[in-house]
């Protein structure tokens, strides 16, 4: 059963839920889980799960769940994933511990985009099925947020050190997200009675003791100025010890991070820093768009003017240019499962290897012999080959690599000297890319005269 597998797509922003709550182990699991799922299929419209995961994948129903919770109990504790087979993405868990343990009940959920809960009356379902769950499963702490906002806030540690973060846990209100609910323990410490007259647009107490607190109507909405104001307010009047201005300065600082930042890149590059960005984590992307606008690749140095090429040193040229080629299709062996154009030898293959060398980051990961002895001699010889097939070149062979020529216009090329700029480091890859050095190659190609002559 085929999934929408939520980290194969561009990352992008999303729904974010943790939810920690307890469970009666002294009633039958299946009739104590019962309202959980009730819950779930009541308010899930437009993302309910169709798959239940346990050691194997099955289409939702109540007995695919079960099922899925015994095959994958393991002493004392047990979990299942639940998954959709269409768009919106869904990621969500549930874990249980069991006794001896403390009986706990763990949700971590994830949905996107975000931009599916867009809709008050779709946000209204969620709150209200996370309304559910915490009056039946008493939460020490449960937030729903954005997840690029939420890791810029650093949720997980709030800056403590594991140690600190394992021994006090969530000791007390370090963010106040879009939904919360606060457990009896956070609200005795922030006082009922202030915690119930937190400035939000609903504060619920529920019949446990917990109390829900959502800021705004909708989750998507969070990086608004009036979203933020709400946030600021609820926060520091949650935590008097707080300054209100530092608080919103803060959190005007993460809605000017996230900001949507209009591409304008280098034409060279464009397509190459498009697809850079698209594969950066989202809450980082805008500011990896801002740098790439301001950014201006260096100019290519690997060139000589023709009237200054070396000659040829070779005592046979054709056998040099069969060990250029072969060296080209070594690489074409390397990358033709993961970049097919590579077949093709065209300047967009040459955009697709540049972005695969980044992606994998081949300078770090690989040792510096081997990129050294096999890598560069075969991208040297790859760029070659397509500034002859492409822009009418013609190589000039010389004895040492590095010396080697391709003949375009008034300039000879020097690839096996690019190359290694190009490997020496992932920075590089984009500096020296050899899109990049192709593009002035092409610019300073002289044409043909009229008669092709």
């Amino acid at each position: 059963m085929k999934v929408v597998e939520f980290h194969d797509s561009k990352d992008e922003d999303y729904l974010w839920l943790s939810f920690d709550g307890a469970f009666d182990s002294q009633v039958a699991l299946e009739s104590e889980l019962a309202p959980f799922f009730h819950a779930l299929e009541a308010y899930a419209g437009g993302w309910m799960p169709d798959v239940v995961n346990g050691k194997r994948r099955r289409k939702y129903v109540r007995a695919a769940i079960w099922k899925a919770l015994e095959e994958r109990r393991d002493g004392n504790s047990t979990a299942l994933g639940l998954y959709r087979t269409k768009w919106p993405a869904l990621d969500m868990s549930l874990w249980l511990c069991l006794p001896p343990r403390p009986p706990t009940l763990e949700v971590w959920f994830k949905a996107k985009p975000l931009s599916f809960f867009a809709e008050a009356e779709r946000c209204h379902h969620f709150v209200e099925m996370v309304r559910a769950w915490a009056s039946h499963y008493p939460v020490s702490h449960a937030v729903a947020h954005s997840s690029d906002d939420a890791t810029l806030a650093d949720y997980s540690s709030f800056g403590r050190d594991d140690e600190t973060r394992r021994r006090d846990g969530f000791d007390k209100i370090y963010e106040v997200f879009w939904l919360n609910v606060f457990g009896p323990k956070l609200v005795e410490s922030v006082g009922r009675e202030r915690m119930l007259s937190t400035p939000a647009w609903r504060v619920e107490e529920l019949p446990n003791g917990c109390v829900l607190l959502v800021t705004r109507p909708t989750a998507t909405d969070f990086a608004s100025d009036e979203a933020r104001l709400a946030q600021a307010r609820a926060h520091c009047h949650l935590r008097p010890d707080l300054d209100f201005t530092t608080v919103l300065r803060t959190l005007r600082e993460r809605s000017a991070v996230l900001a949507p930042v209009e591409p304008r890149f280098h034409p060279d590059l464009a397509p190459l820093l498009q697809r850079v960005a698209d594969h950066t984590a989202s809450h980082e992307r805008q500011r990896r768009i801002a740098g790439f606008n301001a950014w201006q690749p260096p100019e290519p140095e690997e060139w000589r003017p023709a009237s200054s090429a070396l000659p040829p040193d070779v005592e046979n040229p054709e056998r040099a240019l069969e060990h250029y080629s072969y060296l080209a299709e070594l690489l074409v062996a390397l990358l033709h499962t993961k970049v097919p154009s590579i077949f093709d030898a065209t300047p967009e293959s040459l955009t697709d290897a540049d972005f695969h060398f980044w992606r994998e980051d081949f300078p770090t990961r690989y040792l510096r012999e081997v990129i050294d002895e096999r890598a560069v001699p075969s991208i040297g010889a790859y760029l070659g080959e397509v500034l002859v097939r492409n822009l009418g070149g013609r190589w000039i062979p010389r004895e040492k690599l590095e010396e080697a020529q391709v003949l375009v216009g008034n300039r000879v090329w020097l690839p096996f000297v690019r190359a290694r700029h190009y490997m020496s480091s992932r920075q590089a890859l984009l500096d020296f890319s050899l899109t990049r050095l192709y593009r002035v190659a092409e610019r300073h190609r002289t044409p043909l005269p009229a008669d092709g002559k």
